[in-house]
């Protein structure tokens, strides 16, 4: 098993990716006039390749891994249905911006690719990364539609004369759902990234994680996160206390042998996925809040991984 040191050497770069583009955007002459097209790029470009590649590049065996698919997607139904059922909370819910959020609700279920494939195989063996990409394929385009929908549903309201298309075309032109789930197709298709073209794709890949943790920094103001304070405990709280719990749960109720539930926990206790700032930014959102919890959630999770490793997993 890891050790908690570990954790947060994995986790530092994208701390310190985030730090670096708040530095930049508040000290230098590279403002939000700089950052502001960047964030287009990756919403529409780097990150859809990022998620079509970690997708595919994996084969599904979801007859092998069924009942690791099983208890993934009841995660996933329990994670998104703790999030949006926030404004019928006591003592929450009452005084709850609605706009903000239908922002912020993907905090508490997406989670960071990268630090799962990075750690799959350390936490569970050769098998880990396939395990893991069971759980992306099928996960991503479910959290993605999950992300979407609040914002889609808010804008409705602020706009109805502008928001007739409906949630069906709005997903269609989402390049992060686009990209989800034509890599879920692609992989249960059999089709491949050509190997000569495998160096570019990962460039690009590597280039969004980067540029969008970077984005993210830039947006962040600290000082939004004093807005709505009981909302972003609320949320980290399920993100990193009670998902872990809910997948040892999941992991008992599907019987899951000792790597799988070794792979459900970390899976359960990740960061929060760095798009979370770009897609609400995009979507004419509070971005600058978003921004501040997925820093908020990158920290978190030093703790939350050596807690559903070390802990959870030994129960």
């Amino acid at each position: 098993m890891l050790a908690a040191v570990n954790f947060a050497q994995l986790l530092f770069p994208d701390f310190s990716l985030i730090l670096c583009g708040y530095l930049l955007c508040r000290y230098t002459a590279l403002n939000r006039k700089v950052w502001e097209p960047v964030e287009s790029l990756v919403y529409y470009f780097l990150f859809p390749v990022l998620l079509f590649h970690s997708i595919v590049r994996s084969p599904l065996d979801l007859g092998a891994a069924s009942s690791l698919a099983g208890a993934g997607l009841a995660l996933a139904v329990v994670a998104i249905a703790l999030n949006y059922s926030m404004p019928w909370w006591p003592g929450l819910g009452n005084g709850l911006d609605r706009r903000l959020h239908a922002a912020s609700a993907q905090v508490g279920f997406r989670f960071n690719s990268f630090i799962a494939l990075a750690l799959a195989e350390r936490v569970a063996g050769p098998q880990g990364l396939q395990m893991v990409a069971v759980l992306i394929g099928l996960c991503v385009p479910i959290f993605n539609v999950g992300a979407v929908w609040p914002m889609y549903h808010q804008n409705s309201l602020k706009h109805p004369t502008t928001h007739r298309k409906g949630f069906a075309k709005e997903l269609v032109r989402n390049p992060l759902i686009l990209a989800t789930g034509g890599g879920l197709l692609a992989n249960l298709a059999g089709v491949h990234i050509p190997p000569w073209l495998e160096p570019t794709v990962t460039r690009i890949g590597g280039a969004s994680l980067a540029l969008g943790l970077m984005a993210a920094g830039a947006g962040m103001q600290l000082g939004s996160l004093a807005v709505a304070k009981g909302l972003g405990v609320a949320l980290l709280g399920i993100k990193h206390l009670a998902m872990p719990l809910v997948a040892w749960a999941l992991a008992r109720l599907f019987g899951l042998n000792p790597g799988q539930t070794a792979v459900l926990l970390m899976f359960s206790a990740l960061p929060t996925a760095s798009s979370c700032y770009v897609l609400a930014a995009r979507m004419g959102f509070n971005g600058a809040y978003v921004a501040g919890l997925v820093t908020l959630s990158t920290l978190l999770g030093m703790v939350s991984l050596p807690f559903a490793l070390g802990l959870l997993l030994n129960l």
